[in-house]
């Protein structure tokens, strides 16, 4: 089974300090946020890789509470993005009892998606006041007032 990163290959990508990782794909103006499980197996497929050898990479970023089972749920979070292709991977079925053991030592892969106009327009309504004791006052304008800049353009300095 051969793992490997998808189509998508002009993706600025930033690590943050959790492990967590943000891609942005410029041509489609798409956001991708992982979280450390999926970010730890993003970064295992730098290079054309299997199962087996992305679970030992993820491991050694987690300790030995990652399974071959976690690993693949971590690839088919990616591939739903089409952030990586891999041939068929179909996770192990685990008893329950070792499931929530794992749960709770290394969490389950995630994969969150939003363009950048989503996410513009969440920066716009999500704007609020800071606390004042006589009169709230609103944060500083950005820079460019017809767009607001969001926390991932900031990131990128997407942000004119």
């Amino acid at each position: 089974m051969q793992i490997e990163r998808g189509p998508l290959n002009a993706l600025a990508e930033n690590q943050l300090p959790d492990g967590s990782r943000i891609l942005v794909d410029n041509s489609s103006e798409t956001v991708f946020a992982l979280n450390a499980t999926a970010g730890a197996a993003w970064a295992a497929c730098s290079a054309p890789t299997n199962l087996s050898d992305l679970t030992k990479e993820m491991q050694r970023s987690f300790g030995p509470d990652v399974t071959e089972d976690l690993a693949a749920q971590a690839i088919l979070e990616l591939q739903k993005r089409n952030l990586v292709t891999a041939s068929l991977i179909a996770p192990k079925t685990t008893t329950r009892r070792t499931f929530v053991a794992t749960m709770g030592k290394v969490a389950l892969p995630l994969v969150v998606a939003m363009t950048l106009t989503e996410q513009r327009a969440h920066a716009k309504t999500a704007q609020s006041t800071v606390p004042h004791s006589h009169s709230p006052q609103p944060y500083p304008v950005l820079p460019d007032r017809n767009k607001p800049c969001g926390i991932i353009e900031k990131i990128f300095g997407l942000c004119k």
